[in-house]
């Protein structure tokens, strides 16, 4: 990364925040349409969701990281996007922190639709696994 300085450094951080909420209503949309493929065992749509949730995903974790880069960099090597949002001035403090807040939200909501689609899935391919090769020990103890 170039040196920067800090207003940069700060306008990159809050740039950031922007782009991941983006992000993540895009993420939300694909899972949802992932969801949907799933249920209805769209093998091909499911492929092709994974093919376009990837990129998302990465691109939202090298923001991440640069993030936390930067944020250690300002304000020290234990510091946290909390410490960086309360040495903002007031009226972009604000702002900041509830766009941090509801990014927050927008993460947690995707982690919720990614684990409701990984446990639907699963239960999907037990439920063919037996149908496919039955329960082997049906009446053994367990």
């Amino acid at each position: 990364m170039s040196r920067m300085t800090r207003d940069q450094a700060l306008a990159r951080l809050l740039d950031g925040i922007q782009a991941d909420l983006g992000a993540t209503a895009t993420i939300r949309d694909l899972l949802e349409r992932q969801f949907q493929a799933a249920v209805r065992h769209r093998g091909a749509e499911l492929a092709g969701l994974a093919d376009e949730l990837m990129p998302q995903l990465d691109a939202m974790e090298q923001r991440r990281q640069q993030r936390v880069q930067l944020v250690r960099a300002l304000y020290g090597a234990k510091a946290s996007m909390h410490d960086m949002l309360d040495s903002l001035p007031l009226p972009q403090r604000e702002h900041a922190t509830n766009d941090w807040g509801r990014l927050e939200r927008q993460v947690r909501d995707c982690k919720q639709a990614t684990s409701r689609n990984a446990t639907l899935m699963a239960d999907q391919y037990t439920v063919m696994q037996l149908v496919m090769h039955g329960e082997e020990q049906l009446y053994a103890p367990r």
